[in-house]
């Protein structure tokens, strides 16, 4: 698993904005404000959806884990907003790219015609894509973009993680005064994305000028709490007393870290990943110096808006396979309580860059 995330707000419904300055529009200045349709200006094109009453839209992420479930009411918000004919969450029980895409073929057959999809593995998805591009659907790549060059997807909206562990690591670096022994806790080694966080921490540490030193990575503990609860406590009691920092850029290995951290009294400052109830608990007492939270009702709600104009043909990709960074942000205690308002702001901003930049409207 690539993502780590726990449950969040997500009420906030697509954001409507105003004028865009090239290209589509989200809403001509002269077409009437009704809710989900406008019509373009004579050789203009709009990005509002003017009919979404034919798009089955499914969000199929790899597997079970908490950072998809905001996708969920997310794609509801997203249903009533729009008008779309039919929004589905679904997910198989286990990690498996074959699962998957026999999933994505039986909600085929059902009907959905476009497709929001965290793909299992990085190396393998692009074949999916382009089947599923094939049969004419609509497709995104959402949270995690194929490992490599290409995405055959229409787009992908995912986080830039190498960006996001860079900016844990140097929160970390930080909350350590700048010196001492860092350990990275982290997902699957097989997996791009990991070896993306792997670089972007590295890369972090070889700023301090051998200030901060990369005392150990740890790859493979994040398949459940349980794991990661084994390997932190395996972590402490062979190096505790040499660890004065730890970041982790997988999500149950960042709650087994606060937790051993605050139940251990130990003096090594934690910076986590996304905003897991006891994180974010963890950052207001103390025991977390800060975590890096990602943007998933964003990927989602953006996500659709956009899955549904290019399943409609009301708009297109200018750039077939465009990657966008759907945004990471730091969260210490000075900024616990309003985070999220920066998290919409970017959802609001990445809709804007849609309409003016990646879509072509007529």
């Amino acid at each position: 698993m690539t993502l780590r995330r726990s449950l969040l707000s997500a009420t906030a419904a697509v954001v409507i904005l105003g004028a865009a300055s090239a290209a589509c529009t989200v809403k001509n200045s002269d077409a009437p404000a009704a809710p989900g349709a406008a019509s373009a200006k004579p050789g203009g094109g709009t990005s509002e959806l003017a009919d979404g009453s034919g798009v089955k839209l499914a969000l199929v992420p790899g597997g079970a884990h908490p950072y998809f479930q905001p996708w969920k009411q997310a794609g509801a918000n997203a249903k009533k907003t729009l008008g779309l004919g039919d929004v589905t969450f679904d997910e198989t029980a286990e990690w498996d790219q074959q699962k998957q895409n026999n999933l994505l073929s039986a909600l085929a057959a059902r009907g959905y015609k476009a497709f929001g999809v965290f793909g299992v593995s990085p190396t393998d998805i692009n074949t999916t894509f382009a089947d599923l591009k094939s049969q004419g659907f609509a497709v995104a790549s959402l949270a995690s973009c194929p490992a490599g060059d290409k995405n055959e997807a229409d787009f992908c909206l995912s986080t830039d993680v190498k960006l996001a562990a860079y900016k844990a690591a140097k929160a970390a670096i930080d909350s350590m005064g700048g010196k001492g022994a860092l350990v990275h806790l982290t997902g699957n080694n097989v997996d791009a994305n990991t070896q993306l966080r792997i670089n972007g921490v590295e890369q972090a540490v070889k700023e301090t000028g051998g200030k901060v030193t990369l005392l150990q990575t740890i790859t493979d503990i994040d398949k459940d709490i349980q794991t990661a609860q084994k390997a932190v406590s395996d972590l402490m009691a062979a190096k505790g007393a040499k660890i004065q920092g730890i970041v982790s850029t997988a999500y149950n290995p960042a709650v087994a870290a606060a937790e051993a951290v605050r139940e251990s009294g130990s003096k090594a400052k934690v910076v986590a990943i996304d905003d897991d109830a006891k994180i974010l608990s963890s950052i207001k007492d103390g025991s977390v110096s800060a975590t890096v939270v990602q943007n998933p009702v964003g990927q989602a709600e953006i996500g659709a808006w956009a899955l549904a104009l290019l399943q409609t043909k009301q708009c297109s990709m200018k750039t077939p396979g465009q990657i966008v960074d759907s945004g990471s942000f730091v969260v210490t205690k000075e900024n616990v309580s309003s985070y999220d308002a920066a998290r919409q702001a970017r959802s609001a901003e990445l809709k804007k860059q849609f309409a003016d930049s990646y879509l072509s409207c007529g």
